[in-house]
């Protein structure tokens, strides 16, 4: 998988995803972690985001990300575990 010239940029944590680490139990350590080991992405529903596809404690989770052209920074929007289907 080839990843975009974004991926590169320096990550940006957002207030709304540092609330979120609290209830999901996860820090921003675990979140970089995460995305060193990204397994792939896909655009998300909001034009200009994405999903990126990640791994916490053996389960599928997901980290939505909009990339900052004009200071090449990569702004982390929230990040949540997959829920299974059934």
């Amino acid at each position: 998988m080839e990843w975009p010239g974004w991926w590169q940029w320096e990550l940006d944590i957002s207030s709304h995803v540092r609330k979120r680490m609290l209830d999901r139990d996860f820090t921003e350590i675990d979140l970089r972690a995460m995305m060193e080991d990204a397994t792939g992405f896909h655009p998300d529903l909001e034009d200009g985001r994405w999903v990126v596809e990640v791994r916490r404690r053996g389960r599928p989770w997901e980290v939505i990300v909009e990339p900052a052209p004009r200071t090449s920074k990569l702004i982390v929007i929230t990040a949540y575990p997959v829920e299974d289907s059934v």
